[in-house]
Parts: structure tokens; sequence; C-alpha cells
């Protein structure tokens, strides 16, 4: 068996590995994904151009793959050797709380569109959301997600739980440099348009 540090991550279990894809696949999937939709409608086409059924499938293929990759991480993480030393019972649950809250009431806030890219449909929101949790951090989501896989890590007391919380931290601090301009963006566009409209009022 191929173990690193004394036997604390053993990297010949195949679901280390199927569960560190997953983890990257997600992000990925979903932007590339959203990217075509905004420039090539492929989805709203195909559901008889109806942008909002468009937004709705991929909010239930993102939610699908989203407990897909839950499920093999918690696999992985019974594949691997416990730490008693790490194994911390009430930091995982405070972290498990904390980070489930930040998800769901940032599910609250923006609901179904707001949450699963409804902007590259061209479903806007009127206004930036300020309330809480987009009030502690701009993307709750992610990082509440983030402190829910520690605390999973830490419940089950597995190394190989914080390296992949490693990971998982690193590809949305990557999606969120490749998202966050790009969604501006259609916000700037929205406006730009707006304003060019009350100029042309103006002329009339």
């Amino acid at each position: 068996m191929s173990r690193l540090a004394g036997g604390l991550i053993d990297f010949s279990q195949p679901s280390l590995y199927l569960s560190a894809l997953a983890i990257a696949f997600n992000p990925a999937f979903w932007n590339i994904v959203a990217r075509n939709e905004y420039h090539n409608k492929t989805l709203t086409r195909f559901l008889n151009g109806n942008r909002l059924y468009g937004c709705y499938a991929l909010a239930v293929t993102i939610f699908s793959l989203g407990l897909i990759r839950d499920a093999l991480y918690e696999r992985m993480l019974r594949h691997q050797t416990p730490l008693p030393t790490l194994h911390h019972p009430y930091v995982a649950y405070a972290l498990l709380t904390l980070g489930n809250t930040l998800v769901l009431t940032s599910y609250y806030r923006l609901g179904i569109t707001g949450t699963f890219l409804g902007d590259y449909f061209g479903i806007l929101m009127d206004a930036p959301v300020t309330g809480f949790p987009f009030s502690v951090t701009a993307a709750p989501m992610y990082w509440g997600s983030t402190m829910s896989f520690l605390g999973t890590a830490l419940l089950y007391g597995r190394v190989a739980g914080v390296l992949l919380t490693v990971e998982v931290a690193c590809v949305y601090a990557v999606a969120l440099k490749w998202e966050d301009p790009f969604t501006a963006e259609i916000y700037e566009k929205r406006e730009r348009e707006r304003g060019e409209k009350e100029e042309e009022k103006k002329e009339l």
C-alpha cells in the first residue's frame, strides 16, 4: 500500500482519486456549460426556447453531480486510515453547522435561478443581494461548502479529507476568478443597454 507520512494517507485507494476528480470536475462542468449557454443558447434551444427550463435543467444536473461528489467524498473517507488526534467532533459539527447555514441561506436569498447560473441564461436579478450571508462573504455557497468538507474530514478524523478540502478551496478560488468578472460583465452590459434605451427615449 502506498502511504504518506507514516500511513496518514493511503494513495493506493481508487476512491481518493475518484473523489478528487469529482471535486475538480463539477465547477469546470458548470462553468463550461454556462458559458456555452450564454454564447450559444444550447439548452434554451433544446428546450424549445424556454430559458427558464434550461436553467432548471442545469440546476438539476449540478445538484445531482453535487450529490455524487459528496457520496464519493464520504466513501473515500471511509477507505482511509483514521487519525485519532484529528478527530474533533465538536469542531466538526460547528463547521458543518456554519457551512450549511451559509449554503442554505444563500439558496434562500438567490432562489433557483440566482443560485444555478440563471444570469448566463439571461435571467438577471434586479439588484445585487447584500443581506446575510452575502454581508459576510461574497461567495457564501463556495466557502460554506468548503467548511462542510473540512468539518466532515474532522468528523471522520481523516488526513485525506483535509487534503481534499484544500483542493476544494483551490478549485473554488479558481472558479471565482473565472466567474466573477464574467458575471459582472453580464450585468454591466445590461446597464449599458438600459442607458442606451433611456437615451433613445429622451431623443424621441
